[in-house]
């Protein structure tokens, strides 16, 4: 049963001669409890797709569905954990978390919400760090709290937008299974965005790389057949893994390569300009010296 559908999606902005095709044609299929991972270079609309699928903005042609229900804005049953923390630098771990397990259960009980809290903060191993803000945390811990606070509201749908790209790889190791062991607790369903096409393959059920844009649009799916739990040095060396990861890495070197081709062959426009005359436009201070220095900066 189809639970996430998008159908010749499309977002635009501007218009007329100063419209910009971020997005065309996304046509998107996802089952309750699937792990999909889309891979594509910076720029090329990742993040405005998470956006649609958040309801933080509308498309410009096409629909999207969840659970049968048309899309409008957003909802709890949707969490974000975006690229960068967005944690408040004033606010401990604990009271960052509050605000939306506030916002979302504000008629629960003190203790309810309390507990709530706590549970969130300690499936990412964050228990020490409660009373800690941001300031006093490392990058890691910072992006743990952001997926805490999103996880206190236990969504249905989590939406991943290269929430670790910008960790180092042993740390971003850790969160990456800390994700995984969350989302088989909860069976929740996660679309994840990155660039990183190894991130993908551990991940993910299916990984779907998005073209070059402007005007972007979904490329061939890949179905990851794999075993789990996945062993990451397994995958260097994994046929059915290295077949995967070529396929991916040739579609979006092939794009980039496409890319690169229309730039090049694009019109240089010059502007419409005429040359100024110097000598019809000398300031004053200019027409104070002495001959002498005139002539040695008319010379440079």
């Amino acid at each position: 049963m189809i639970y996430i559908d998008l159908t010749n999606v499309s977002k635009s902005f501007g218009s007329g001669t100063e419209q910009t095709d971020i997005l065309t044609d996304i046509n998107l299929q996802v089952k309750k409890g699937e792990f999909i991972a889309i891979v594509g270079y910076s720029g090329t609309g990742k993040t405005t797709l998470i956006s649609l699928l958040a309801g933080l903005t509308k498309p410009s042609g096409g629909t999207i569905a969840v659970d049968g229900a048309s899309v409008e804005g957003p909802s709890p049953q949707r969490g974000v954990v975006f690229q960068n923390y967005s944690l408040l630098p004033w606010f401990t771990v604990k009271d960052n978390v509050a605000l939306s397990v506030n916002e979302v259960y504000g008629d629960a009980s003190k203790s309810e919400r309390e507990q709530r809290i706590l549970d969130s903060v300690e499936q990412v191993n964050l228990t020490p760090a409660l009373s800690k803000r941001p300031g006093e945390l490392s990058g890691g811990m910072r992006q743990r709290t952001s997926v805490a606070r999103t996880l206190a509201t236990n969504p249905d749908i989590l939406l991943l937008d290269e929430p670790l790209s910008a960790l180092d790889a042993l740390t971003r190791s850790v969160i990456q299974d800390q994700i995984l062991e969350i989302w088989q607790k909860r069976n929740q369903t996660i679309i994840l965005i990155t660039n990183d096409v190894d991130e993908a393959l551990y991940m993910a059920d299916r990984v779907i790389p998005l073209s070059g844009g402007p005007g972007a649009t979904l490329g061939p799916e890949v179905s990851v057949d794999l075993p789990r739990p996945r062993d990451r040095r397994a995958l260097h060396t994994n046929p059915s893994a290295r077949k995967i990861r070529h396929e991916l890495i040739s579609y979006l070197l092939a794009q980039k390569e496409k890319e690169r081709l229309q730039q090049s062959n694009e019109p240089v426009v010059l502007p419409n300009i005429s040359p100024i005359d110097i000598s019809m436009h000398k300031p004053s201070w200019f027409r104070g010296l002495r001959p002498k220095k005139r002539k040695v900066l008319q010379s440079l």
